[in-house]
């Protein structure tokens, strides 16, 4: 799929088939997160990648609105450091956002839909993916391939149109 194909293609997709993801399609979506830009190239992120069926249900938990991560055929974690420091805390959420769009446009290309998913039970995260207490678990991104219908480029996207969101050096 074309750059543009990939963009004009990625939904939020939370129904997944029972297809697996073949194992070198998983290892370069999660190299696409691994060379995504960070800040002063800092790469304050790491990635837990998991396909076991119990594990997965066992993550939809983390927050009320996980319920697609159980039916995934994988679904990525995205760590990072905690810090409440305004510069490092708000450069961390950026990057772990570009690292969150290289993911689901890698993911795009190949055809498999992606959602993500907030975590608000940070101790049962922990608890199930075994990262240090001086870490957080920011984001679940779902992978797998539509149940519904494959990613095709969408024609009349909802939403706001060009002229209403772009503004040219002004407001």
């Amino acid at each position: 799929m074309e750059t543009w194909d990939a963009l004009g293609s990625r939904r939020n997709v939370r129904s997944y088939s029972e297809r697996p993801i073949a194992p070198e399609d998983l290892d370069r979506i999660l190299e696409a997160a691994r060379i995504t830009p960070s800040s002063a190239n800092e790469q304050r992120w790491d990635f837990i990648v998991c396909t076991d069926r119990r594990q997965l249900e066992d993550l939809s938990k983390v927050w009320d609105g996980a319920g697609h991560i159980a039916t995934s055929a994988a679904t990525i974690g995205l760590v990072a450091p905690k810090t409440d420091e305004g510069y490092a805390r708000d450069s961390v959420h950026y990057d772990l956002g570009q690292a969150t769009m290289s993911i689901m446009l890698a993911a795009a290309d190949m055809g498999v839909g992606s959602a993500h998913a907030w975590v608000s039970d940070q101790d049962r995260a922990r608890r199930l993916l075994g990262f240090p207490q001086d870490r957080f678990l920011a984001w679940l991104i779902a992978l797998g391939h539509p149940a519904d219908r494959p990613l095709t480029p969408i024609k009349h996207p909802k939403r706001r149109s060009f002229d209403d969101v772009v503004h040219r050096g002004r407001w």
